[in-house]
């Protein structure tokens, strides 16, 4: 007689939200801010946004919208995509 062992369903694609369950969009910015050696102050002056609202954003306190999305990712040479 046979033995058959049970068989799990592997799941193949995971969300980020499954895997980094506290990540969210201010770590993209602060990561891309970090690698293009930009300071919020910079990063302020090069997109018109204050300092508090980019330290609020890489925080979690606020949210980064499209049209932000693609102001960032012009000033720290990413796509814009990666902010949302």
């Amino acid at each position: 007689m046979k033995q058959t062992t049970p068989t799990t369903t592997k799941k193949e694609w995971y969300t980020t939200e499954e895997v980094f369950p506290d990540f969210h969009a201010g770590h993209s910015l602060r990561g891309a801010r970090y690698r293009e050696d930009i300071s919020q102050r910079a990063l302020a002056k090069l997109t018109g946004v204050s300092v508090q609202n980019i330290s609020a954003m890489e925080n979690g306190r606020r949210s980064i919208g499209k049209d932000m999305a693609k102001r960032f990712a012009k000033a720290l040479n990413t796509d814009w995509r990666v902010f949302l």
